[in-house]
């Protein structure tokens, strides 16, 4: 992966303030779907994983350095940037389904970014990171099939499961994908995991639930704004994200302007 030496060397200074100050991470992103893949992509940005309490550690600790930082979303994102390059400290998905937590970056593997000695998301919690990254502009579909078709699908199943939780037939619909893609690896996915699923599925549809609530603002509440502001259907996203912001530090969740 090569990159402009500008961007290198805030990458590094970033990651060597971090590491130094002993604060838990894991990279993801781009750096860590070539770790798991061998794909190359050209990127402005470094996504550091973290959990929202040692967001606040690192944003301070880097604040103090000199960097120049900002509170983007305080459900999920931060920056530090410089000369049009960044490094985002993300602590979830923007819609709050699903939150970075300790055992993420316990489960990372160890790797080496831009010279500095550090940790790579493990490609579970990369697949779980990128589920809801189901936008019109941003589809992170292709991702999740590179990812099972570089590993041949030895993944920790049991794992990808728990982090997808309630939100299961979002990897559901990724699976149907990555078969309808790479037919003749099928197999790549356990066949235990497709029974799995396809009897939730089945269920689900056998007896659907009449009270079952609209979760199109989970997947982009754009193309889905219709169904809220004008038929009047449920925003879960704004709920999850409210129920999110009410946990977190009062010094990051004064920062929303929700």
């Amino acid at each position: 992966m090569l990159l402009p030496t500008e961007q290198v060397a805030l990458f590094h200074e970033v990651l060597a303030v971090l590491e130094n100050s002993g604060i838990a991470l894991a990279i993801a992103g781009a750096f860590a779907l070539n770790q798991h893949t061998g794909i190359s992509r050209d990127t402005k940005d470094l996504d550091v994983f973290l959990t929202s309490e040692n967001a606040v550690i690192a944003l301070k600790r880097l604040t103090d350095d000199g960097f120049e930082c900002e509170v983007c979303d305080p459900v999920w994102l931060f920056k530090v940037h410089r000369d049009g390059f960044y490094v985002d400290l993300i602590t979830g998905m923007s819609n709050a389904a699903i939150v970075v937590e300790d055992s993420w970056i316990r489960r990372a593997l160890p790797g080496v970014i831009c010279g500095v000695p550090t940790r790579v998301l493990g490609a579970e919690e990369l697949v779980a990171s990128k589920l809801f990254v189901t936008r019109r502009e941003r589809f992170d579909g292709a991702d999740i099939a590179h990812v099972i078709y570089a590993t041949k699908g030895r993944l920790d199943w049991s794992r990808i499961l728990q982090l997808t939780g309630e939100h299961w037939e979002i990897l559901f619909w990724t699976l149907v994908l990555f078969r309808y893609v790479y037919p003749a690896q099928t197999d790549y996915v356990p066949r235990d995991v497709w029974h799995d699923l396809t009897r939730r599925f089945e269920q689900a549809i056998a007896r659907p639930d009449p009270k079952a609530r609209f979760r199109g603002s989970l997947i982009d509440e754009r193309m889905f704004a219709v169904d809220l502001r004008e038929w009047g259907l449920d925003n879960v996203m704004q709920e999850y994200r409210e129920r999110r912001l009410k946990g977190l530090h009062p010094s990051i969740a004064s920062e929303s302007s929700s």
